[in-house]
């Protein structure tokens, strides 16, 4: 096995990846799920999310994109690799069929769902997880999934730079492994490979606001990417350099405003 194959396999494994996106879980469902808002919306539009729409959220987190589509009439239904998340999403969400799991072995049968998002959960090297999410969408069903582009704004540059600046060598590798689906075309071929036609690329800027710094730090602290600085390196040293990234996004009134751009692809399975 090459060591680019082990580069991109080892950021994949689920557990691995629950443990550290599940490390701060109430601060990552309270101060931080809702970067995704704007993306979302626009998905629910191209997707035509609605009474009719059985829909599965792949990574769904702490379940806020369950929550919006349950509001549309939507039947929902999520997974993800983090228990503490999936604890809270299903407090959100009591009515929403949500499994604890890999997106790579979805616990559904074949043709379930009309519609499959994924918010910022499969990412470069996660082609395998595009097949089977096509295996449990109907014929012509949709898929929508949404990353960080390379665009401005790119308030989260400086931040991962620090968490990487303090973080294990070997994270890196595999970091830019799951960042290359940014570059142009590559979502589209990944999505074109597993059996989709692909409609539509879109982006929005998501914004956070936090009141202070301690806030701030709670939130960016409590993402996934984080985790391997935070457990290499004096988190203490580690909160000093993130919050030195963040001083430009801080306004005159003291509110931190972290605003990213933020892609998305949407397709239809072909089959």
């Amino acid at each position: 096995m090459t060591n680019t194959e082990n580069e991109t396999e080892k950021p994949h494994d689920w557990q691995e990846a629950g443990d550290a996106w599940g490390h701060s879980a109430a601060d990552w469902a309270c101060l931080y799920e809702h970067y995704a808002l704007d993306a979302i919306l626009a998905i629910f539009e191209l997707t035509a999310v609605s009474q009719q729409t059985r829909l599965l959220d792949v990574a769904c987190g702490s379940g806020l994109a369950l929550r919006l589509a349950t509001a549309t009439g939507a039947k929902a239904a999520g997974i993800d690799a983090a228990s503490s998340l999936i604890d809270i999403a299903r407090e959100r969400n009591p009515n929403a069929d949500i499994e604890l799991g890999s997106m790579f072995d979805l616990p559904w049968p074949n043709d379930s769902f009309n519609v499959v998002i994924s918010i910022n959960g499969i990412w470069g090297g996660c082609e395998a997880a595009l097949v089977e999410a096509r295996r449990v969408l109907k014929p012509g069903g949709k898929i929508a999934i949404s990353f960080w582009g390379n665009g401005t704004p790119n308030d989260l540059r400086g931040c991962f730079k620090a968490f990487a600046r303090h973080a294990p060598a070997e994270h890196l590798g595999s970091m830019k492994t799951l960042n290359n689906i940014a570059a142009p075309g590559v979502a589209e071929t990944m999505l074109t490979d597993a059996g989709f036609d692909v409609f539509e690329r879109g982006s929005r800027v998501s914004t956070i606001e936090w009141p202070d710094a301690e806030l701030a730090w709670r939130a960016i602290s409590s993402v996934g990417p984080a985790v391997p600085a935070l457990r290499h390196t004096n988190p203490s040293i580690v909160k000093e350099a993130v919050l030195e990234a963040l001083l430009s996004c801080r306004d005159r009134g003291g509110i931190y405003r972290f605003r990213n751009d933020h892609q998305f692809v949407v397709a239809q399975n072909r089959k």
